[in-house]
């Protein structure tokens, strides 16, 4: 079971336990980004827990040292890697043959809000990009972000991320009053491994 700390935080796998605690931030999940997480009761956040409870590597719950409270969440998935289209001359079977390769990951984080600006995301992001890069062998780490969403941008940027551009009406979570989608822009930010740890090096 894997298990990673800061000064301040302990990251760990979910348990049953901490259902109450998630469901006081999962019950308005903003950004749009989140709305299919909420939960509704206390039974429900129970249930996700013992399914999110299943990944002890790359599910955590953000808790703070002492009290063991549960104030976030992060996790990452790896990103679908479909290996190049084989030219007529090469062999066929080579594609079919191809190693998977999940050497790019996606994370994804949510704080409570009470607990925003203190500085609580920071530490627990760069802890879990840290994990990721030194101790699961990631080669690279990219974030999709709501344009609106300017406190999660001037995170990425300070955990040395790249914004690698914005994709225009990219995705809707949520429909307007007349049940037509709301599209919204997305921005991306990445960084690879070699990135990390010359950012990190830095003085």
């Amino acid at each position: 079971m894997s298990t990673i700390e800061t000064e301040r935080l302990v990251l760990r796998p979910f348990r049953e336990s901490d259902a109450a605690d998630v469901l006081e931030y999962l019950r308005h999940p903003t950004p749009n980004c989140f709305v299919g997480m909420k939960l509704d009761s206390l039974d429900e956040a129970r249930a996700e827990m013992v399914k999110r409870s299943a990944d002890a590597e790359y599910c955590f719950a953000i808790t703070l040292k002492g009290s063991g409270k549960v104030i976030g969440e992060i996790d990452a998935e790896p990103s679908t890697y479909e290996p190049p289209m084989l030219s007529s001359s090469e062999d066929a079977g080579a594609k079919e043959k191809a190693p998977p390769m999940p050497d790019t990951f996606s994370p994804c984080w949510m704080l409570n809000a009470a607990y925003q600006g203190k500085g609580y995301a920071y530490e627990a992001a760069h802890a879990f990009f840290d994990y990721l890069f030194t101790r699961k062998g990631v080669r690279r780490i990219f974030a999709y972000v709501d344009d609106y969403n300017v406190r999660s941008q001037h995170l990425c940027e300070k955990l040395g991320m790249r914004n690698e551009g914005l994709f225009t009406e990219y995705v809707s979570f949520v429909r307007d009053a007349e049940g037509n989608p709301v599209y919204e822009n997305t921005m991306q930010y990445a960084i690879l491994k070699r990135e990390w740890i010359d950012f990190n090096s830095k003085p």
